[in-house]
């Protein structure tokens, strides 16, 4: 756990290498680049020895796809408390779903000419939800529940089993409640690989959607061109801003949820306006840590991803912020929407003191799949409009090329592509 104060000389330069950090170690692209290479050439082979390997599973071809019987065994063990929560934060999530649709448009911005969009569902994507150390239940729904949402017909899911070649029940009781058409149990880049190259067994998707490790993240980058990608996002990571009302106990709850991920590259800030609240929060956080199953799992990210920053003010807490870009931004102060005014990159903003970031997680509605590592500047969370093909329409009449004819002649003559200018001018000459 580090302490930053905003008088202390080389403030300014520590909060630079906070907020410079990569998705990933860069070193592991090329052991990553050789599996995805071996997938492409040995296709199901590569699969069944890489299952093998990373998974401690021995698969063949045939078992690489759940069955429906093993859907209908899952569902009858779980409880009701639990199908009742997944089935109700998969309503909630469709629900913000469907209400953010891209709609088809048309316009005449000028006399003759008709200006558009439409928009088309893809055909086929493929949504990875890891397993490794938690069975993350509701990435299902917040990957393949906004894709049924959008109106994609084929839902392909991959995600890793068990050394007894099963996948958690929850998990196939949430694929078969959003939509999703084949399920893989193939993990890791492995799994990515497959659905992004296809092999004898699987058909490649058009676009790959989903969190992942490190490993699953690096391939989803080397593959993007191959394929389509949602982002290209790392380890999870929360920031939160907090002024001298804000509750420690509530803010060291909020730390803990995200280092207790298990990749021990998670980070959890706090940047508060009270120096006296970098202590309660520390002091919150071990109390609250030792009560916790996965403790060597949050000490790992205690020993370089915990960072208690004090600043002179909202508005600076909210430059840095905005610097940091998380992927989730909490703001417990007492005015928390005037805070997120003034933020300019964040994955997901949550506002006040009884908005955990790990409702978001779970049910309020937007998808949790968000950028990381910095990455908010330039990239948007999983939405609708992901799982949308936008094509552009236009229409003019012949009274309206008559009237631009002579500027696609211009530009033509300009760019050396007479054929251009031709393709205008023959239509009104």
């Amino acid at each position: 756990m580090k302490k930053l104060y905003y008088d202390s000389p080389g403030f300014e330069n520590e909060l630079r290498a906070l907020a410079d950090r990569p998705g990933y170690p860069p070193e592991i692209e090329p052991q990553v680049a050789a599996i995805i290479d071996d997938v492409r050439r040995e296709g199901n082979a590569a699969l069944v020895k890489y299952a093998a390997k990373f998974d401690r599973v021995e698969l063949d071809p045939a078992r690489f796809r759940v069955t429906d019987e093993e859907i209908d065994a899952a569902a009858a063990l779980l409880s009701e408390r639990e199908k009742k929560a997944i089935d109700t934060a998969l309503s909630q999530v469709r629900d913000f779903a469907l209400a953010t649709v891209p709609r088809a448009w048309s316009a005449s911005p000028r006399a003759g000419v008709m200006l558009g969009e439409k928009f088309t569902p893809m055909d086929r994507v493929g949504v990875y939800i890891p397993g490794g150390t938690a069975p993350l239940v509701s990435t299902v729904l917040h990957t393949a529940g906004i894709a049924g949402a959008a109106g994609v017909r084929e839902i392909v899911a991959a995600t890793p089993a068990n050394r007894e070649g099963k996948v958690h029940p929850a998990v196939l009781y949430a694929m078969r409640k959003a939509g999703v058409t084949e399920i893989y149990r193939l993990g890791g880049v492995y799994g990515v690989a497959a659905l992004a190259l296809g092999t004898e067994s699987i058909r490649k998707v058009e676009k790959l959607v989903g969190p992942g490790n490190a490993y699953v993240t690096a391939a989803k980058k080397l593959l993007y061109g191959k394929v389509a990608i949602d982002m290209v996002a790392g380890p999870s990571e929360i920031l939160v801003i907090a002024d001298a009302e804000a509750n420690p106990e509530f803010i060291a709850a909020d730390l803990l949820s995200q280092a207790e991920h298990g990749s021990g590259l998670e980070q959890a800030v706090l940047v508060t306006t009270d120096r006296a609240m970098i202590d309660r929060v520390e002091a919150a956080f071990q109390r609250q840590k030792a009560t916790l199953p996965k403790l060597a799992t949050v000490e790992r990210v205690e020993a370089r991803g915990i960072f208690l920053i004090h600043v002179a003010d909202l508005e600076q807490a909210a430059r840095v912020a905005s610097a940091y870009a998380p992927e989730h931004l909490e703001i417990q102060t007492a005015n928390p929407e005037a805070v997120a005014a003034k933020i300019t990159a964040a994955g997901a903003i949550f506002l006040g003191a009884w908005t955990p970031e790990s409702i978001g997680d779970f049910c309020a509605g937007p998808s949790h799949v968000l950028p990381t590592a910095s990455s908010a500047h330039y990239f948007n969370g999983l939405e609708t409009v992901s799982f949308f093909r936008r094509t552009s329409l236009v229409k003019y009449d012949e009274a309206a090329l008559r009237r631009e004819a002579g500027i696609v002649e211009c530009f033509g003559e300009m760019e050396s592509l007479a054929a251009h200018g031709r393709a205008g001018t023959i239509r009104v000459k």
